[in-house]
C-alpha cells in the first residue's frame, strides 16, 4: 500500500506545481491520469458507480464545492480554493488522498479554513498514538473545528481502505450516540483513509444536478484533507507521503 499511497502523492505534487489561474480543472484531471497510466495504476474514481458513473480520475471541488466535483472546462481564477482528491490501485491495493490548495492570495476565511482543516487531519494522526478506539480521535477533531468556529460535516466520511477504495470500518470525523454504536478499536492492521471535511458555514450541503458534486447549503468555502494512515506495532504511519 505503501506504493499506491506515494504514486498519489506524485499525483498531488503535479496538481500542487500546476494550479494557478486560467489551468482548468479538466487539466487538472488529465495530468493525473496520464501519471496513473504511465505507472500501470488503475483509478479509484474513473467509473465509480452511481446514477451516473464518476467520469473522472481526481473528484474537484472549487470554492463553496466540498467533494465530488467533475473536473472540466471550469478555469481557476485567483482567490479559488480548490480541493482535489484522488486514489489509485497499483498491483492490488489501494491509495486515496485529498488537499486543499490556494489560487494566489485568498481571503482571511478561506485562508483560516486551510490552516483548521490541514491541523485536523494532523491531529487525527496524532491522536492515534494513544487512542484505543476510534470515538476518542472523532472527539478531538470535532472539537477542534467547533472551536476554530467552523463546521464538520456529517454526511460523508472516511473509510477503511485496502484492496479495495471503500472498506469497514466508516471513519466519522465526529461524534453521536448513533455512530458510537459503530465505534471500532485502534488496532495494529487497520488501514485507515482518514479525511475531515471543513464548512465555513453550515454543515448542511446538497447534491447539484450531475448527480455527484457536493456543496454548502450557504455556499460558504469549504476544505477536503485526506490521508491514508496505516495502524502499526510501532504507531500510525501516513502511506499518501512522498517521504517516509
Amino acid at each position: 500500500m505503501r506504493d499506491a499511497g506515494r504514486l498519489v502523492a506524485r499525483a498531488h505534487q503535479i496538481v500542487r506545481e500546476m494550479i494557478g489561474p486560467g489551468v482548468t480543472t479538466g487539466e487538472l484531471d488529465a495530468a493525473v491520469e496520464a501519471l496513473f497510466e504511465t505507472e500501470g495504476a488503475v483509478s479509484l474514481f474513473k467509473g465509480y458507480p452511481g446514477r451516473v458513473p464518476f467520469p473522472a480520475v481526481c473528484c474537484i471541488s472549487v470554492n463553496e464545492q466540498i467533494v465530488h466535483g467533475i473536473p472540466g472546462d471550469r478555469k481557476l481564477e485567483p482567490g479559488d480554493l480548490v480541493k482535489v482528491d484522488t486514489g489509485c490501485r497499483l498491483n492490488g491495493w489501494c491509495g486515496d488522498s485529498a488537499w486543499s490548495y490556494a489560487v494566489g492570495e485568498i481571503d482571511a476565511v478561506k485562508s483560516k479554513l486551510m490552516r483548521v482543516g490541514e491541523e485536523n487531519l494532523m491531529l487525527a494522526i496524532e491522536a492515534l498514538k494513544t487512542a484505543t478506539r476510534w470515538s476518542q480521535v472523532a472527539e478531538q477533531m470535532q472539537k477542534a473545528v467547533r472551536s476554530a468556529g467552523f463546521s464538520v460535516v456529517e454526511q460523508f466520511v472516511g473509510h477503511g481502505i485496502g484492496r479495495k477504495m471503500h472498506e469497514d470500518p466508516q471513519v466519522p470525523n465526529y461524534v453521536s450516540p448513533q455512530l458510537m454504536k459503530h465505534d471500532f478499536r485502534i488496532e495494529p492492521g487497520l488501514v485507515l483513509a482518514i479525511e475531515p471535511m471543513v464548512n465555513a458555514g453550515t454543515k448542511d450541503v446538497r447534491i447539484l444536478r450531475d448527480h455527484w458534486t457536493v456543496e454548502t447549503k450557504d455556499k460558504k468555502p469549504s476544505v477536503h484533507f485526506e490521508h491514508t494512515v496505516a495502524i502499526t506495532d510501532a504507531g500510525p504511519v501516513v502511506l499518501t507521503r512522498l517521504e517516509d
